[in-house]
């Protein structure tokens, strides 16, 4: 992951979503690659082609947030894709160009206990690369599939969702969930490119999985900070939950709360996941003991030998 390399990927990907008619701007001939020419985009951002064209070739040091705010016009950026881009131009300018392992981050007790009081809700801690780095109960619960994939490891998003098939079961949206991970993986890279576990979880990634690569290189990033996710659990079936995320800015961490409609088909489900949660000895990982069988949806505990 090259940051002069994510810097020219990212403006060619953006350029080429644009038409010149889109563009307003006028198309002669056969054109080569789809959407704009580099000449096109310095017309509309008002530079010389020769300083776009150096722009693309990945140095960005020491751009003027007035030419951002115009290359974000011209290549028609939204907001998280500006945000990307300014991201990119202050990562250009500073900081180390060797990379760095992550100081190990740990959630404060505060924070633990916080998430602790939450008992009718799912909640979860986890840092920019998707590591799971803390949960309450009934967020255990919902991600059980993730713990027991993870095992002894830290249990990761990207991982699961691309090299565990047990994924494409658990995500109700398999497609929107993949797609949605490796936008927010553009989005940390953007923000922190010398992370050498960040690196080495997209190297991983890249080697193992053409599903990644293939999003990997699109380009695209975004932030969710609320929204909806449908999920299939294999204890209570499919549940749709809303969600809520917010930053803990003094951990660099972030917070996600999921909820459910009130008297939905979903809310009965959380309560039913709740009910099989306390029933665990133990969370290692997070599933019934031998011989102990999930609640079924009366709320009782079927025996072997029961039919449900």
């Amino acid at each position: 992951m090259d940051h002069r390399t994510e810097i020219r990927e990212f403006l060619t990907s953006r350029r080429a979503k644009i038409s010149p008619r889109q563009a307003g701007l006028p198309s002669y001939g056969t054109r080569r690659v789809p959407g704009l020419r580099r000449s096109e985009v310095a017309q509309l951002a008002g530079v010389s082609v020769e300083y776009y064209s150096r722009l693309e070739r990945g140095d960005l040091a020491g751009v003027s947030d007035s030419v951002l705010d115009a290359l974000a016009r011209a290549l028609r950026l939204n907001d998280e894709e500006r945000t990307h881009l300014e991201d990119l131009a202050r990562t250009a300018g500073s900081g180390p160009r060797r990379r760095r392992r992550s100081t190990p981050q740990q959630v404060r007790p505060t924070v633990q206990r916080m998430l602790d009081a939450m008992t009718d809700a799912p909640a979860f801690v986890m840092n920019g690369r998707g590591d799971i780095l803390a949960t309450n109960a009934l967020g255990r619960a919902l991600y059980a599939p993730m713990f027991d994939a993870a095992r002894s490891a830290t249990p990761n998003h990207s991982r699961f969702i691309f090299l565990d098939r047990r994924s494409h079961l658990f995500w109700g949206d398999w497609e929107r969930a993949a797609d949605d991970t490796v936008a927010l993986l553009h989005a940390q890279a953007g923000r922190d490119p010398y992370d050498k576990d960040l690196t080495d979880l997209i190297g991983e990634l890249s080697t193992r999985s053409d599903d990644f690569r293939v999003r990997w290189a699109r380009h695209d990033v975004r932030q969710h900070h609320i929204g909806a996710k449908p999920f299939h659990h294999p204890v209570v079936g499919d549940l749709d939950l809303t969600y809520e995320s917010m930053d803990l800015s003094a951990d660099d961490l972030t917070l996600v709360v999921y909820g459910t409609e009130p008297g939905s088909d979903s809310e009965d489900k959380l309560r039913l996941l709740a009910s099989w949660a306390t029933t665990l000895h133990q969370y290692d990982h997070c599933r019934p003991m031998p011989n102990e069988q999930p609640p079924t949806a009366s709320g009782t505990t079927n025996k072997p030998g029961d039919v449900s």
